[in-house]
């Protein structure tokens, strides 16, 4: 799921002197955060809808769920302002961040068709990414393009960057696995560089009836994560991008996406590589390795099972981002003797001046220093809790989504199952002493 406050745009900070406490971090959930009373909202750059019948500004929080509906609703009271379905494919879904920009909300939909190719009577495949621009007031869709991917917005060049997946079936397109640059006010596509050409995957692929898999059978290494732009200290502007390959790409958007460096940190695969996204600052980018191990094994009850292997996996990089050379590097603690453990880092990662934060299938969230990689804090999250809300409650593994930092608070969710991960469905908060 999506969420999204209100106005705002990728990369940079919020005004602190108009929104004391508002904080931008990326990747992730790219989200602005504020904490009023004990509602934690999410605000844009100016978060304003416009005027009410009362006066006033009022704060809307953009919502995408699992069945591609958008919603609008006042952050406030909850009251649902518009709703829009956005996609009408039967498996499409919002995954990605939504974003905004002056009158608009740019929206991104995939579909669970990559999962669904399992299945040889499926027809597969029928779904195109799609980004959206939409009028943020009332819902009412602008441009549509067939890209798909939470995007890095540009305002001060007119233009959104995007990241791109591999294709479900043949053939495969030549903006798959690419960075592609599109016009904010049209969705036309002004350039697009492609890293991983010819790649066509489906879960079909790795079942003995590979029916739907297509001919070119992957690799099934797409960006997992949107780009992040930032401005070198000599005025030039960098794209970052992380790919499921284990590479880190740098580019030139100014010079439609030429190469400036690349930087490999892990071996990649389809679920390794760097997945759901990297953090950066005026100076280096940080970056979480996945490469997660999983062992498939017969089982007496199910007939086969996923296990995950303890060896392989996880490990946190910082790279310079002029030059892509490596500052340091930090490998995972590891699983000990713990069972059904992976030290794999897929999750997103959130930096602030100092700490870099990155959470583990081994259920532990760390903080790292910037300048070292030393690890300054860390914690287990593989626990039970007692809840706010009387629900019981227990923590796992992270993934996905990075955590949110706001007013000297962390607030992370815990309980990623999928792969193998530990499950739960706590959503916890950390105080700045660690409590």
């Amino acid at each position: 799921m999506g969420v999204w406050l209100a106005h705002g745009f990728s990369g940079f900070p919020a005004d602190r002197g108009r929104w004391p406490g508002v904080y931008r971090f990326a990747p992730g959930p790219h989200l602005f955060a504020r904490r009023q009373n004990r509602l934690l909202v999410l605000v844009g750059e100016n978060g304003r809808w416009g005027s009410l019948d009362h006066g006033g500004p009022r704060y809307v929080v953009y919502v995408g769920d699992a069945a591609a509906n958008m919603y609008a609703l006042d952050a406030r009271t909850g009251k649902e302002l518009w709703k829009v379905d956005v996609d009408d494919h039967p498996l499409a879904t919002i995954t990605g961040t939504p974003k905004t920009h002056g009158n608009r909300l740019y929206v991104s939909t995939t579909a669970l068709e990559e999962i669904a190719g399992s299945d040889p009577t499926y027809e597969c495949c029928t779904f195109r990414g799609k980004i959206m621009a939409l009028n943020r007031f009332n819902g009412k869709l602008v441009w549509r393009a067939y890209i798909w991917s939470s995007p890095a917005l540009d305002p001060e060049r007119n233009r959104m960057y995007v990241t791109t997946g591999d294709n479900y079936s043949d053939p495969a397109s030549l903006t798959s696995d690419a960075v592609v640059a599109l016009d904010l006010r049209t969705g036309d596509v002004l350039w697009s560089k492609q890293f991983t050409p010819n790649d066509a995957w489906n879960a079909g692929c790795e079942l003995e009836d590979d029916t739907n898999c297509p001919e070119a059978r992957g690799p099934d290494l797409d960006f997992a994560s949107s780009p992040i732009l930032r401005i070198l200290p000599d005025g030039r502007r960098i794209i970052l991008a992380g790919q499921k390959s284990g590479v880190m790409h740098a580019i030139d958007p100014d010079r439609n996406g030429e190469i400036l460096w690349q930087e490999r940190v892990g071996k990649g695969g389809l679920v390794g590589g760097i997945q759901w996204g990297s953090a950066a600052d005026a100076q280096q980018v940080y970056v979480a390795l996945s490469d997660i191990g999983l062992r498939t094994i017969r089982d007496s009850d199910v007939g086969f099972s996923t296990r995950l292997d303890s060896s392989v996996g996880g490990g946190m990089f910082a790279l310079d981002i002029e030059t892509g050379e490596r500052k340091w590097h930090v490998p995972p603690p590891g699983c000990g003797e713990r069972t059904q453990c992976s030290p794999a880092q897929s999750a997103a990662v959130s930096a602030l001046p100092g700490v870099v934060f990155s959470g583990s299938v081994d259920s532990h969230l760390r903080a790292y220093a910037t300048d070292s990689g030393a690890v300054v804090w860390e914690y287990n999250a593989d626990q039970e809790y007692e809840s706010t809300n009387g629900i019981k409650t227990r923590g796992g593994s992270f993934d996905g989504p990075g955590p949110t930092i706001v007013d000297g608070m962390v607030y992370v969710h815990s309980g990623y199952g999928f792969s193998g991960g530990i499950g739960g469905n706590a959503l916890i908060a950390f105080s700045v002493n660690g409590e």
